[in-house]
Order: C-alpha cells, then structure tokens, then sequence
C-alpha cells in the first residue's frame, strides 16, 4: 500500500470527523489539531474510525505518532498493509 492510499484513507476519516475541514491545503508536517481546530474529543474520533473501519488498534502512548499527516502515513502504512493483507 502506498502513500498515496494511506493519505486518502486518513484524510477521508478526517473529513468524517470534521466535515467542514478544508483539506486541499493539508501540510504533512504540521499538527492535525492546530490546522483544523480539532480538539482531542475530535483526535480520538480519528482513532475510533481506525478502529471501526480497519480494526486497527493504536495504543495511547502511539498517539503523539499520529499528530501529522506524514506520522499518521508512516505510522498506519504498515498496520493497514496487514489488514489488506488478511
């Protein structure tokens, strides 16, 4: 799985949880909260949908991984490689 599917997994979980987010201008590096306004209610929105959706489980202390868009493709990009895999 590539980048490029990992990334539109993640932004179409995002755009679940906060659907008026504008992700055309998303940077890689910079934290998810602070260019949507989301708060940690909204954080832990993202991680249910990884849960709901691909059973994939991410433990509290893994949680500063997923705070950019580039951690969350580098952190998910093997966890969702197994899951296509099964």
């Amino acid at each position: 799985m590539g980048d490029l599917q990992v990334k539109k997994i993640i932004l179409g979980i995002i755009s679940t949880v906060a659907p008026d987010a504008d992700l055309s201008n998303i940077k890689g590096e910079v934290r998810l909260r602070d260019q949507f306004d989301m708060d940690s209610m909204d954080f832990l929105d993202i991680v249910m949908e990884l849960r709901k959706r691909y059973k994939i489980e991410v433990p509290k202390e893994e949680y500063p991984q997923l705070a950019t868009l580039d951690g969350c493709i580098e952190y998910l990009r093997p966890k969702l490689e197994a899951v296509a895999a099964i």
